[in-house]
This record gives C-alpha cells, sequence and structure tokens, in this order.
C-alpha cells in the first residue's frame, strides 16, 4: 500500500476500529500526519507569528488538524494492533499511565497537605514529599519509555498470517 491509498483509506475508516491494518497503511498515515503537522507549524509560524512573551509561534492550525486526526490514528493503530495478534486496547496503555500518574500526583499533594496541618513544622514534610515526588515521576518516566518502545515494536511487527481472532488479513 502507497502513501496516497494509505491516506485515504485511514481516513475512509476514521471511526473503524475492527478488522486489521496492514505495517505500511499504518506507517504511511503516520507519516502523512507528521508531514502535515510540520508544513502546518510553518504556516502558523508565518501567518500568525511569534508570542512576544515566551518567544513561541502562536498555533492555530496545527492543533485544529491534529485534533481532526486523533480518532483516525487511534482507529489505525488499533487495527494496526489486531493485524499484529494484539488486542487495540494496548494503544490506551501510555495514556492509562499518564491519567494514573496525574491521579497519583495529585493524591500526593492532597496528602502532604492534610499531613501539614497536623505538625507543627510543616517544613519537616517538604524533604519526603519531594523524594517521593521525584522519585514517583522517574518510576514513571521509566515505565512511559518502557511502554512508547514496547509500543513501536508492536506497531512495527509483521502482519499474522491467514484469519486471526480479530478477521482476514488486510487486503
Amino acid at each position: 500500500m502507497g502513501f496516497v491509498e494509505a491516506t485515504k483509506t485511514c481516513l475512509a475508516k476514521y471511526f473503524v476500529f475492527s478488522g486489521r491494518a496492514v505495517r505500511s497503511e499504518y506507517w504511511w498515515f503516520v507519516l502523512f500526519v507528521v508531514v502535515v503537522s510540520i508544513v502546518l507549524a510553518v504556516m502558523d509560524a508565518a501567518l500568525f507569528g511569534m508570542d512576544a512573551e515566551t518567544g513561541e509561534s502562536i498555533q492555530v492550525l496545527t492543533p485544529i488538524f491534529q485534533l481532526a486526526v486523533v480518532v483516525p490514528m487511534l482507529a489505525a493503530g488499533w487495527r494496526r494492533l489486531h493485524d499484529t495478534g494484539r488486542p487495540g486496547w494496548y494503544l490506551l496503555l501510555p495514556a492509562a499511565l499518564s491519567i494514573a500518574t496525574v491521579f497519583m500526583l495529585f493524591s500526593g499533594i492532597a496528602v502532604f497537605s492534610v499531613l501539614e496541618q497536623g505538625v507543627e513544622d510543616p517544613e519537616v514534610l517538604r524533604g519526603p514529599a519531594a523524594l517521593l515526588g521525584i522519585t514517583g515521576l522517574m518510576v514513571v518516566g521509566f515505565l512511559q519509555l518502557i511502554l512508547s518502545v514496547l509500543m513501536i515494536w508492536w506497531l512495527s511487527r509483521p502482519s499474522q498470517e491467514g484469519t486471526n481472532e480479530y478477521g482476514p488479513p488486510a487486503a
């Protein structure tokens, strides 16, 4: 499957999470999203200029495009994992880890805030809180790296031969 055909296929299957997607279909579509995002980022910088305070370009077109392709990217990845014989929900593991991390950070902040109320010198708790927070973020960062590498590995595997539990091979 070529670049144009893969892009058309993935956009035509915008909400299709069932079935299978061959390796070329998925990776050509990823290339399309990356290239269009870069082009739109350049256009954003040229059309809307830079923010005087931060020095960053003002992004208008790029986020709109990326929001528009979130679902077909997720669907294509889902189908790609099906093609390798894995469940599509594995694609959600990095996002689930990120959500769990945010929840744990806010929980930690809440717990240490409550604990500070019961101690004469709240500064005593700042060191352990910082140590726990930094250690937790390092562990999560390491897990996120492992999950990302594993996801790329799974998405780059050859198609499973013949029909699998997710259907016949993609055409």
